[in-house]
């Protein structure tokens, strides 16, 4: 495989809206952003995904785009997005701008003129239907946030459809001249000097729906191919997709570098692990932690050479792993750095979400009215409706909600976190005092200092080819709580051993230590044979080839 720069690239993804407030009015902004640039220098990402920016109702927080070309009032100004790339440059960090092409916001200038009369030259921007023959909704096809997928238009009695909310109109990528205007845009913006995309749901592009085919529909490929022909195919940059539906032998269709589509995609078969088979995240069902050592391993191996993996814990849709899938409360600082070990160890980009380098939580406010999130609220009206009781949707939000994610970032022990001096959108998360950056950075061993030593290795280290190209080994694959692993190459035999559990236990494992790389707890136990494992203790050993 032809090595590419974004190989060793760590990203750190930032929502902007709960990053930092410079201008008081509770909102991050993108000054914000360019304020703590050093801080992220320091830290040793080379990427920035920024979360959008754009022009935007903010129905759902920036997803719905009005103006692709324009920035949000409430986030600044194009000078202040050009100096962010250009501070950022400078610092060696390239900003990953997100894309939303699946649709856009019912506000935009486009679907403003659609509406108007069925002959209006962008009406086939997007995606209409004569009601069906009872007069009810087209077909059966659902939104994401519960309810029909279709709303109805009075002026011109026709239903458009909306996968999102329905201030969020699906765009009908089979109009030529529609692909072509998002292709110049995305132009627009590689001009200007910006790492590569992030790309929304882009899997439903290809949508077939009165198939109701939505995810990998059959002309998903040629446009990615002619999207990268027409864009961002003639630049050096990082595009990764977002790919729900995603399975080893789909994702190398988009990642084969000889296909000419985009450098690899987030999917999601690792973290929906424990999502009910039909109501998904919000019943959460027991962690099965072998499937998880397969599923992980699985797509190690099965994109060797061929595509490449995105290495994810959370984003600003996931929980936080620390409190998902760990113990953030007594074990909290070793929980999140044997999840970033594990992690970073792999083969693929590693991606960090703002706040997860210091061991941000979960929140659990105490009334519906605190949260934000439209897909919350339309969950909890959905299903009270259904007969589940207020107490049974306030745990599933506190377990599965995306605001867990969109807390403002904790910077320091003073009031609101040092994120606003004014009204946060969203509350501040009550353990910032103890949970923030300035702790972070005082304290050696905290878990910032551990995600800088991983990101180190990676990028900078006698190891960092075995990390990013050796092979990969599952060991003990039936080992209900330990997930370990090697790495290897010509030069170098890596070992990678977690305690996923609160226990100590003992294990036996092959092979004679040379060196300790990276560990989570004081007085590492070099002794393979009896190998002495701490709760949720970590530990990178080099062994003898």
């Amino acid at each position: 495989m032809e090595k590419k720069w974004w190989h060793r690239s760590v990203v750190y993804q930032i929502y902007p809206r709960s990053f930092k407030d410079t201008s008081g009015n509770g909102i991050g902004d993108l000054r914000g952003v360019i304020e703590k640039l050093d801080y992220l220098k320091e830290l040793g990402i080379d990427v920035i995904w920024l979360s959008p920016v754009y022009q935007s109702p903010m129905d759902d927080n920036g997803y719905d785009i009005s103006n692709y070309q324009g920035i949000a009032p409430e986030f600044g100004t194009m000078a202040d997005m050009d100096e962010l790339i250009e501070q950022a440059n400078q610092r060696g960090i390239r900003i990953l701008m997100d894309l939303v092409v699946n649709h856009t916001s019912d506000e935009h200038p486009w679907f403003l003129e659609a509406k108007k009369s069925k002959n209006n030259p962008y009406r086939d921007y997007y995606i209409w239907r004569d009601a069906s023959e009872d007069d009810g909704v087209p077909n059966e096809l659902n939104s994401t946030f519960s309810g029909t997928a279709w709303q109805y238009d009075e002026t011109t009695q026709q239903y458009y459809l909306h996968l999102f909310s329905k201030k969020q109109p699906d765009l009908n990528w089979g109009n030529q001249k529609l692909r072509e205007e998002i292709y110049q845009m995305m132009n627009f913006w590689l001009e200007k000097g910006i790492g590569g995309f992030r790309m929304d749901v882009i899997d439903l592009i290809g949508k077939e729906i009165d198939q109701l085919i939505t995810g990998n529909g059959p002309q998903l490929h040629p446009y990615l191919q002619e999207m990268n022909q027409a864009s961002f195919g003639n630049y050096d940059v990082l595009t990764v997709g977002e790919t729900w539906g995603a399975t080893p032998e789909i994702a190398k269709l988009y990642s084969d570098p000889s296909r000419h589509e985009l450098s690899m995609v987030f999917q999601f078969e690792h973290v929906s692990i424990d999502w009910h088979p039909q109501e998904g995240k919000w019943r959460p069902t027991t962690f099965d932690f072998i499937k998880f050592k397969e599923i992980m391993s699985k797509w190690q191996t099965s994109l060797k050479g061929e595509g490449w993996n995105s290495l994810f814990w959370n984003n600003h849709d996931l929980p936080r792993i620390v409190s998902r899938w760990g113990n953030d409360q007594q074990y909290r600082v070793q929980t999140a750095k044997m999840f970033a070990s594990v992690l970073h160890l792999m083969q693929g980009t590693p991606y960090i979400f703002q706040g997860e380098e210091i061991g941000m939580t979960n929140v659990q406010f105490e009334s519906l009215e605190e949260y934000n999130d439209i897909e919350i609220h339309q969950f909890y009206h959905d299903n009270l409706k259904k007969g589940y009781t207020h107490e049974q949707m306030m745990e599933a939000i506190w377990k599965n909600g995306r605001d867990n994610a969109r807390t403002p970032m904790q910077w320091d022990e003073s009031k609101n976190a040092g994120f606003t001096t004014g009204m946060p959108w969203l509350k501040v998360n009550p353990n910032y005092k103890t949970i923030n950056v300035q702790n972070a950075l005082k304290d050696k061993q905290s878990i910032f200092y551990h995600y800088k030593s991983l990101i180190e290795l990676r990028k900078n280290s006698q190891y960092s080819e075995t990390i990013i190209y050796g092979d990969y080994q599952l060991l003990l694959p039936e080992d209900q709580q330990v997930f370990a692993y090697i790495r290897e190459d010509q030069q170098h035999r890596l070992l990678v051993v977690a305690n996923f559990s609160e226990e100590q236990i003992v294990r036996t494992l092959e092979g004679e230590v040379k060196d300790v790389i990276l560990s989570n707890y004081d007085e590492t136990n070099l002794d393979l044979s009896n190998l002495e494992l701490r709760p949720y203790e970590a530990i990178v050993f080099e062994l003898n080839k």
